[in-house]
């Protein structure tokens, strides 16, 4: 049972990730978990809004451990670090994919579901992201509060990059800032500022 709900989860993620919170029909994500109709309400007795909650918490989630992985070395390590994990995913936002947590907080249903609280769960879970880069900017030898502005820039950077990748349907704008953060962090930090 807890790997049904795991798969109807995962492809919850899958859909927001694709189509956003309007888009995602459970009829998709039964289809791409390989569940049968009666495991929503088994599963989910809040119906889509817990399911679409649950599945940005897991992404959320997933994603902050996969930046609190990234080395630490110095502070050009790990805004390099950040800038490699996140090209791959950026390639998807060409081919229409796109970040699942930025999907919960645009388009209809961006503020709430039910009683569900997207655009807070958003919230929190960017937060979490920014404070996981911040840790490991901080270990690097960042002061907290620059570290705390840099890891906020990199997000901001991520899910700005993501929708400007889409329409130019390449790589470039997130290539350009990517060149402009790393000179930058490059800059201050062999200045010793």
């Amino acid at each position: 049972m807890a790997d049904t709900r795991g798969r109807m989860v995962a492809a919850a993620v899958d859909a927001l990730q694709r189509q956003g919170v309007a888009g995602m029909s459970f009829t998709d994500v039964l289809r791409d978990s390989g569940a049968a109709r009666g495991a929503i309400y088994h599963h989910f007795p809040g119906g889509k809004a817990q399911l679409v909650a649950e599945a940005a918490e897991r992404n959320g989630a997933d994603v902050c451990a996969a930046l609190a992985a990234l080395p630490a070395g110095d502070p050009v390590v790990v805004v390099t670090a950040f800038l490699a994990a996140v090209r791959p995913v950026l390639a998807t936002s060409m081919t229409g994919g796109g970040c699942a947590i930025a999907a919960i907080t645009v388009g209809a249903g961006g503020r709430d579901l039910g009683t569900v609280d997207l655009r807070q769960i958003a919230a929190d879970i960017f937060a979490s992201w920014s404070q996981a880069l911040a840790d490991l900017l901080e270990s690097a030898g960042l002061p907290r509060a620059e570290a705390a502005d840099l890891a906020t820039t990199l997000i901001t950077l991520l899910e700005g990059a993501h929708i400007m990748c889409r329409a130019a349907g390449n790589l470039d704008p997130f290539e350009r800032v990517a060149r402009t953060a790393v000179a930058l962090v490059r800059g201050r930090h062999s200045a010793g500022a």
